[in-house]
């Protein structure tokens, strides 16, 4: 198994399309032709965590945040971000890493988090824009079953839950061709009217160049009509966070102790109890001030997210409770998460990569302590 094949498995848990823009991911040291010998698995790439992946055979460590981030200048060593780099390319290790785009989809991060919290009625908190496309095409009545087949195939006419969604008319189609052209039907220099049927299928943005070139290669015209647009619907399988709901209301101090031992913390930081039980809860991992605002307009009673500032605490205004459990903390059952789907994956059709070549990293690589 090679890792651009991983690295296809990954896509398809959370494609890199939806990554937000300020994001690095991807591959980011090594060749994607290279063979696999084993996967590490971490939630940081450290040097601990290369030296690791050197101790246990891993040539491709999949990482949930970027090491480099920023663009780099020099390789002297100088910095920790430069020095993993170094050693990974030393020792032939690839490094992936898949951040926000793991984040955006929801099978995700934050549904890791609502999970461990037992929580209900899931969706998105913070649906991503701009993320469903709409083909619209046209095709010889004779033809049109098979090709929008093999459109469903290529993942066109999927929407929320349901795939196989598709809307046919059927009409006539004109058309002349020049003496350069070699029309499948008609004859050049004369208009040609053809019964057509005319196609409109949603997907998923990150499909578009399967979809096109699918269409393409299926349709018997020497020039395909198509045109695509993107619609403004919502994608509820797509963006950042979660709300949901526990499934009896709780007081909160006894959901804040449970939240605290659920994920292992040293203490929360949170502002102002209410004296109201909990029900709508919602998550965002790691910094997720921005949501502040979009957890009160959903109803939620309390938010639980990381690195939240003095100042944003008084963002609650009485109205929610807002914990701030830790960027590490909120993020750190992602790389189970990781390990977990591609176990599943790859044992469907690399018995040869077993599962025990796909190994979660033992390095805890939280920067930050508690006394």
């Amino acid at each position: 198994m090679q890792i651009k094949e991983v690295i296809d498995l990954l896509d398809a848990l959370a494609p890199l399309a939806y990554a937000e823009d300020f994001d690095n991911v991807g591959l980011l040291v090594g060749d994607k032709n290279t063979k696999v010998t084993g996967i590490l698995v971490t939630l940081d790439t450290l040097e601990s965590v290369v030296d690791e992946a050197i101790h246990k055979d891993c040539n491709l460590i999949v990482s949930f945040h970027p090491i480099v981030f920023k663009g780099i200048k020099k390789f002297n060593g100088s910095t920790y971000v430069e020095r993993v780099v170094m050693k990974a390319i030393k020792h032939d290790i690839a490094i992936y890493a898949i951040h926000t785009a793991l984040d955006n989809t929801i099978q995700g991060v934050n549904d890791m988090i609502c999970e461990k919290l037992g929580l209900i009625n899931r969706k998105i908190l913070i649906p991503q824009n701009n993320t469903i496309k709409k083909l619209i095409t046209y095709a010889p009545i004779t033809e049109a079953s098979s090709l929008i087949t093999k459109l469903f195939e290529a993942g066109a006419g999927t929407i929320g839950n349901y795939d196989h969604c598709s809307f046919l008319s059927d009409g006539i189609g004109s058309f002349r061709a020049s003496e350069k052209a070699k029309p499948s039907v008609g004859t050049i220099g004369k208009t040609h009217h053809e019964k057509e049927t005319q196609i409109q299928v949603t997907f998923p943005k990150h499909r578009e160049h399967t979809i096109i070139r699918t269409l393409l290669e299926q349709h018997s015209y020497e020039e395909v009509a198509y045109e695509i647009t993107t619609i403004e619907n919502q994608n509820q399988h797509i963006g950042m966070g979660m709300i949901g709901e526990l499934p009896e209301k709780t007081e909160e101090i006894q959901f804040l102790k449970h939240l605290k031992k659920e994920f292992n913390i040293a203490c929360i930081r949170h502002s102002n109890v209410l004296g109201k039980p909990i029900k709508k809860v919602a998550v965002l991992g790691g910094s997720g001030s921005f949501a502040i605002k979009n957890a009160k307009q959903a109803g939620a009673d309390i938010f639980i997210t990381a690195d939240l500032k003095y100042h944003q605490f008084y963002e609650a205004e009485n109205t929610i409770i807002l914990a701030d459990i830790g960027h590490y903390e909120s993020e750190q059952y992602t790389k189970n998460l990781i390990v977990s789907y591609l176990r599943k994956k790859i044992s469907n059709f690399a018995p040869a990569l077993s599962s025990g070549r796909i190994i979660l990293s033992d390095k805890n690589t939280n920067p930050i302590q508690y006394i």
